[in-house]
């Protein structure tokens, strides 16, 4: 039996969820890191669901939390729109699949000052592809400070951006198999003068670049060329740019023929699916750039030690 605070916040994620037009089709008793007792929300829009899971003794009726959560279900309910909802692009064109993640945070075992969340993405090429990395995120004390709390709501869209930085920069490894790998969000991810977290500086050509690709991999090849939400506001914050943009770069796009608009949802054209071979090549350098590189001639033994 739940407790009676937890059927408090049962009522508030479901007041929550009914607010942005989703459905709680479940909810399941889960445990943190360190045991302390959260409930697992299945978050629905038709087919499509998602997780959100708090503590129990979490409570997001304060004017600080409120907002955060309120935001988080609205876009929520649109990404459920998706063909695939967990699938994010990163700027090097590598489809990944986010799951697993288990919130919220919690502090370090090592005896590092920072708090993380332990999850998982795996690459989406259309081919099953069994390459994956399981993430350890870890964030800072000055990170710590300015979330309302170190819960779901308030931390999942960073931290998503996050890794898909880290990915573009070679620091994650696609594997079949492996150790948790770690993400750093430092303060080099946020500024303090713009309050507002910054992870790719991208120009109009390289956000056309990116859009187009999100809809040839998210919608053309994993979504059987269905409606994809092309105003998401985590790829805003990836991108250092704005719904707003967004969505004129895709009204640019579709001007170009190269896909279709309909409100903010967009679909490939035949012009954009034709360039499949070109897109495939550019994930297959993205992915091989991940991978570790070795001086062959010392690992031969040819040194000059």
């Amino acid at each position: 039996m739940m407790s009676t605070q937890a059927q408090t916040l049962a009522q508030q994620v479901e007041e929550a969820a009914q607010a942005a037009g989703l459905t709680v089709s479940s909810k399941a008793a889960g445990a943190d890191f360190n045991g302390a007792p959260t409930t697992k929300f299945t978050l629905a829009l038709g087919d499509h669901v998602t997780t959100l899971e708090l503590s129990d003794d979490f409570d997001f009726q304060s004017a600080e939390r409120s907002p955060g959560v309120a935001e988080y279900m609205a876009a929520a309910a649109k990404r459920l729109k998706n063909p695939a909802p967990d699938v994010y692009l990163t700027l090097h064109g590598v489809p990944l699949r986010f799951g697993r993640f288990s919130w919220p945070f919690h502090k370090s075992t090592s005896g590092a000052d920072t708090s993380l969340v332990h999850g998982e993405i795996k690459l989406e090429d259309g081919h099953d592809s069994p390459l994956n990395a399981k993430i350890a995120a870890s964030i800072t004390l000055t990170f710590m400070e300015i979330l309302p709390a170190l819960q779901q709501p308030y931390a999942e869209g960073f931290i998503y951006n996050a890794v898909r930085k880290v990915l573009d920069q070679g620091q994650l490894e696609l594997v079949k198999s492996g150790n948790r790998q770690t993400v750093a969000v430092t303060t080099r991810y946020y500024s303090t003068r713009h309050h507002r977290f910054v992870f790719n500086d991208t120009d109009e050509a390289q956000r056309k670049q990116y859009v187009a690709a999100r809809v040839f991999w998210l919608s053309g090849v994993l979504g059987e060329s269905k409606p994809l939400w092309i105003a998401d506001n985590r790829d805003a914050q990836y991108l250092n740019t704005t719904v707003a943009e967004l969505q004129k770069t895709a009204e640019a796009l579709a001007a170009e023929g190269v896909i279709n608009v309909q409100g903010e949802y967009a679909t490939p054209t035949a012009k954009l699916m034709e360039q499949r071979p070109q897109y495939e090549a550019a994930l297959e350098a993205a992915v091989e750039f991940t991978r570790p590189k070795f001086n062959e001639d010392m690992r031969q033994g040819h040194t000059n030690m």
